[in-house]
């Protein structure tokens, strides 16, 4: 889809915390920083992020994930609060990606009937790849539209 508006900004990892809800292959997965990751299972995640630039503010994420050889297919839903191009209020973004070891990549919606404020009739797309560490944060781009 083609918008007419776009917002810069770097995401910022808060927190990240996830459970297996369903280990396939029981305790055949791996162990990686302190945390066990089935080889074939779900596992539920919820996590939290700040965002700098043309969109600021923060939200709260739960992602559902669906482990196996290669990379994860994950589907999660978003709650952004604070401002995209000046504008204050809130939006919900819905994900949907794949999840590795060596990067994180989604495709991700305003979900339309869920902003609050000025955003309440935001539409837009943003997409992600997250790779590495990156200790000043991951950039990105809202492409947008108010109706």
């Amino acid at each position: 889809m083609t918008y007419s508006k776009t917002a810069a900004a770097t995401l910022h990892m808060a927190d990240w915390s996830e459970a297996v809800k369903a280990d396939i292959d029981e305790r055949q997965g791996s162990e990686r920083h302190g945390v066990y990751y089935p080889k074939r299972g779900l596992t539920f995640a919820e996590a939290s992020f700040t965002y700098t630039g043309d969109m600021a503010g923060s939200s709260t994420a739960l992602f559902l994930l669906a482990y196996l050889d290669g990379a994860a297919p994950t589907l999660a839903f978003e709650r952004f609060i604070g401002s995209i191009g000046g504008l204050e209020g809130s939006c919900v973004l819905r994900a949907t990606g794949t999840h590795s070891p060596e990067a994180v990549e989604g495709h991700y919606e305003v979900v339309p009937g869920l902003g609050t404020g000025e955003l309440a009739t935001r539409r837009g797309e943003i997409d992600l790849r997250l790779a590495g560490e990156a200790p000043d944060g991951y950039p990105l781009t809202l492409r947008y539209d108010v109706d």
